[in-house]
């Protein structure tokens, strides 16, 4: 522009060259004015005294989430993360849900795919197994995003745009006792509470009540991971090898059990004869990982009825668990082989909150789109996983319905319906309760939330993510293969 008025005023031009240069910049001023706003990154605009404006504001830390702020981050966009906990980590590391899940298709092929791939192979390899390992592996994620943990949500300011409602601001309350104000182009919901989400006056997508046939809302329950030490691991896995075939194994201890040098699962049969003394705990089948030296990791003890979005639900919830843990190691040292020496190892800060409230999204991936392996003009992640139900207080065995190939999961069902710019990540996926027994794991949404933060930091200055076509994704899916090693096609 310096240049085009330095040109404007040199001697020597005609009238009409003058006035040629005068419509110009009247034009290029024109489309300045009247150029919509949802072309323009916000990161370089002001928002008033006490504001401060960001292309993406993420509420809340979970690992998910965090993918897309890294992919975001890397790619030159402004983020940040307010975080209602105490402490930032969500599920993987308040919670220590550090025995992973992973998504196979019917060929056994992995599908762990972008950033999330790391965590995976480290855990394979034994590098990342024990919880001061998955921290710093977070720690690293996060690096250089700002990010303020212990916030409370005052007020959520409203907009419009293209006729859909928007997010225009958040205040909020930070730990230092002062408020703050934040714009932002795109707000994630990255909170396993709703905390965002719950405020915007959005259609729940009915849960497990369809499923279980249960009269108002439900949930599957959540978890206290268990930590063990001084477990014969080698114990365990011989024990098991000498009453092979897998058809003795399973008549004994219960069907799906298996025991390697790195993990172990089932056990239902033993299990099932645990009893608690409270009804709102249950041990289910063992799911456990061998971290190193005689410790353990186990995804197995249920608690019902908890509200993550109260947090005296929660505390309570995980008061009873502990108290609860000591008789369960003294079952486990009695029914279970290798665990006759073990001890408890200490709990986590925070539970394992596996389901609560998703509200409608632009798509609702359901249960026909998971089993015939759909794709979608709009993949943003390819997923697997059995269709598995936990169970709720009022079934409390849980259900499996079927292992499906892999499957497509497009944009449209991580964009909250009615809203321009409000985005759901990890557990917070738009599909029905049978669905989300199968994509809620986390590198099926993860790998969706880092994609989208590609997305928007490549086509964002040209088109909003509700403005994306077909034709757009078919460019869009070629630079994710060629550029970043992400394939999402097929």
């Amino acid at each position: 522009m310096k240049r085009m008025w330095g040109n404007f005023s040199e001697r020597g031009r005609g009238k009409g060259e003058n006035k040629f240069y005068v419509k110009t910049i009247a034009l290029l001023l024109v489309v300045a004015i009247l150029l919509p706003h949802q072309y323009v990154m916000a990161s370089g605009a002001s928002c008033g005294n006490g504001c401060s404006t960001y292309d993406i504001v993420l509420i809340g830390s979970e690992v998910e989430g965090m993918m897309l702020a890294k992919a975001a981050h890397k790619n030159g966009l402004k983020v940040l993360v307010l975080d209602p906990r105490e402490k930032p980590g969500g599920q993987l590391i308040q919670g220590q849900m550090q025995v992973l899940d992973e998504p196979n298709d019917k060929r056994k092929r992995s599908l762990v795919q972008g950033e999330m791939k790391k965590l995976y192979d480290g855990y394979k390899s034994k590098n990342i197994r024990t919880h001061e390992q998955f921290t710093r592996y977070y720690n690293q994620l996060i690096k250089g995003i700002p990010l303020r943990s212990g916030i409370t949500i005052k007020k959520v300011s409203m907009g419009k745009r293209d006729k859909l409602k928007t997010v225009d601001s958040i205040t909020y309350i930070a730990k230092d006792k002062k408020t703050y104000t934040v714009k932002a182009d795109y707000w994630v919901e990255n909170t396993d509470h709703n905390a965002l989400t719950g405020k915007l006056g959005v259609k729940r997508i009915p849960g497990v009540e369809t499923v279980y046939k249960s009269k108002k809302p439900d949930y599957m329950a959540a978890t206290l991971m268990l930590k063990f030490k001084n477990v014969n691991w080698p114990k365990l896995h011989q024990a098991v090898l000498k009453d092979y075939p897998l058809t003795n194994v399973a008549k004994k201890y219960g069907p799906g059990t298996y025991v390697d040098w790195n993990y172990a699962t089932g056990f239902s049969n033993v299990t099932a004869k645990f009893k608690p003394n409270d009804s709102q705990l249950m041990l289910r089948g063992l799911n456990t990982t061998y971290q190193l030296n005689g410790k353990v990791i186990m995804n197995a003890f249920l608690i019902f009825d908890v509200d993550p979005a109260n947090p005296e639900s929660v505390r309570k919830a995980r008061e009873k668990a502990i108290k609860e843990a000591p008789r369960v190691l003294q079952f486990l040292k009695k029914n279970i082989p290798g665990y006759e020496h073990a001890q408890l190892d200490g709990f986590p800060d925070y539970l394992y909150i596996r389901d609560y409230n998703r509200f409608e999204t632009d798509y609702i991936i359901n249960y026909e789109d998971v089993m015939s392996g759909k794709m979608f003009w709009d993949n943003v992640s390819i997923g697997s996983y059995p269709v598995d139900l936990q169970g709720t207080k009022s079934v409390p065995k849980g259900i499996t319905l079927g292992k499906p190939d892999r499957y497509g999961i497009p944009l449209r069902s991580f964009m909250l319906k009615e809203y321009e710019n409000v985005i759901v990540a990890g557990k917070n996926v738009g599909a029905t309760a049978t669905a989300y027994g199968s994509v809620r794991i986390m590198p099926n949404t993860a790998l969706a939330a880092e994609t989208i933060g590609i997305i928007i930091a490549r086509e964002g200055k040209h088109k909003r993510l509700k403005q994306l076509t077909p034709s757009d994704f078919k460019r869009i899916h070629k630079y994710l293969e060629y550029s970043y090693r992400i394939k999402v096609q097929k």
